[in-house]
């Protein structure tokens, strides 16, 4: 069966005429009549009948034409909605990250440019994020102080500080300080496990710094309140501050208390159309 006798057919069942059948195809007419001769010889059909003033379908000829139509109908929906993904009007990001404050104004940006795309974002800690990406659960993930690897594209964010946090009516409230002012200062961590966490602690026993600590808490969220109710100083990203009230961050004199935030993708897949686009409105470092 030659499809594109069928399809020349069908052009011409849904115009009734042979030169708009031609200017739908963008073919010349005469390959038109050619190709529909050819199928009514092969299949030893009359299929079109010519009047003076259009082209009727005969018995066979509006038979077929429910294929045809029904065919091709399917086959333009198939163009349409890869092309609608090929522009970017459709299609789904899977997007991993290890907080939600770097993630969230970049899918505002990407909400905002391409309203089509449909987006599904986990959150989870620095070793799920990475491993979400790695193992292709994730398209693109933001991550925290990842370690260049081969296959893995990355492209930095603008980096973070590290700050104390402390009850709004803390004396050091509107203050920088120093990281040796917190030697010996009872403190609410996070688990040894967060990044966050690991460069503090990096950072004090470089300096010689010995906190006092007093809880390990699982999450931002539980340091917020665990300061808010004075239980102890906290550490935090200044990308992570909270706009509570009860706390305020303040910003902490030191070496290495900076972390470097990225975004990455694995590296055969950086072209591709959606994460080259979330890539693109990632802001630069």
């Amino acid at each position: 069966m030659n499809l594109f006798q069928l399809r020349a057919f069908d052009a011409v069942a849904r115009e009734g005429s042979f030169t708009r059948a031609a200017e739908r195809l963008f073919i010349s007419q005469p390959a038109v009549t050619g190709h529909i001769k050819a199928l009514e010889e092969h299949y030893q059909l009359t299929l079109l009948r010519r009047t003076a003033r259009r082209v009727e379908l005969t018995e066979e000829g509006t038979k077929l034409a429910a294929i045809t139509r029904a065919m091709f109908s399917l086959a333009e929906e198939a163009q349409a909605m890869l092309e609608a993904n090929r522009q970017l009007l459709t299609g789904r990001l899977e997007v991993a990250a290890d907080g939600p404050h770097r993630v969230m104004p970049m899918l505002a940006r990407l909400r905002e440019k391409y309203p089509g795309i449909t987006v599904n974002l986990r959150l989870g800690n620095a070793q799920e994020t990475l491993t979400a990406l790695t193992a292709e659960h994730a398209d693109v993930a933001v991550m925290t102080e990842v370690e260049p690897r081969k296959g893995l594209y990355l492209q930095a964010l603008s980096p973070s500080q590290i700050c104390a946090l402390v009850p709004s009516g803390h004396e050091w409230a509107g203050q920088v300080i120093d990281l040796g002012q917190l030697h010996e200062q009872i403190m609410v961590l996070r688990e040894p496990h967060s990044i966050t966490r690991r460069t503090f602690d990096q950072a004090c026993a470089a300096a010689g710094v010995i906190p006092r600590v007093l809880l390990e808490l699982d999450s931002r969220e539980a340091v917020t309140e665990a300061v808010a109710a004075q239980l102890g100083i906290g550490i935090v990203a200044s990308v992570e501050v909270s706009h509570d009230p009860r706390v305020v961050a303040v910003p902490v004199r030191g070496e290495g208390l900076v972390n470097q935030h990225m975004v990455g993708c694995l590296e055969r897949r950086r072209e591709l159309r959606l994460i080259r686009a979330f890539l693109e409105l990632a802001p630069t470092a």
